[in-house]
């Protein structure tokens, strides 16, 4: 059972992460930087942006360096911290999933970080003139992740009031 974990998070890691750089390669290839096309007019665009912030486009800032050195250690420390939540969980397939996900995302980021110092972002959803921050395939793998994870942990912790309550 202890090995199938580590499976199931190098697997569900890996498909994300593989297909988070194609993606990003074939944005790269075939849309130039600060341009993009309509898919869905009014609604979807694919665009080609640099993101040298986090999500939602927070500390995007090409004047200063030190970003490139916060997301670094942040992404070591998420894959420190997941390797160790995975270790110690109960086996959960929902769980697993969600921190390969997390896993995957934060690795095909960290990629970019380290390729271009900056993270290649391509979907550009919107509405009138509200647009939602442009994101790549890594920050959707994360945003499952997150809440595969989290919904798991959230169910084990209600159980475990319920049988302390009873």
């Amino acid at each position: 059972m202890a090995d199938s974990r580590w499976k199931m998070l190098s697997a569900v890691g890996l498909v994300w992460l593989v297909l988070d750089q194609l993606t990003k390669a074939a944005v790269t290839a075939c849309i130039p930087l600060n341009h993009g096309f309509s898919v869905i007019p009014g609604f979807f665009d694919l665009v080609h942006v640099l993101n040298r912030g986090a999500a939602f486009g927070f500390l995007n800032r090409s004047d200063t360096d030190w970003q490139f050195w916060l997301f670094l250690a942040a992404a070591v420390l998420v894959t420190a911290v997941i390797i160790g939540m995975v270790r110690t969980a109960a086996y959960s397939r929902l769980f697993f999933f969600g921190c390969g996900s997390i896993l995957g995302g934060a690795m095909g980021n960290l990629i970019d970080r380290i390729r271009a110092r900056a993270v290649t972002d391509f979907l550009d959803f919107y509405v009138g003139q509200w647009h939602w921050p442009a994101f790549n395939v890594a920050d959707i793998a994360i945003c499952l992740g997150v809440a595969a994870a989290g919904f798991v942990l959230l169910r084990e912790a209600r159980e475990e009031a319920r049988q302390k309550g009873a």
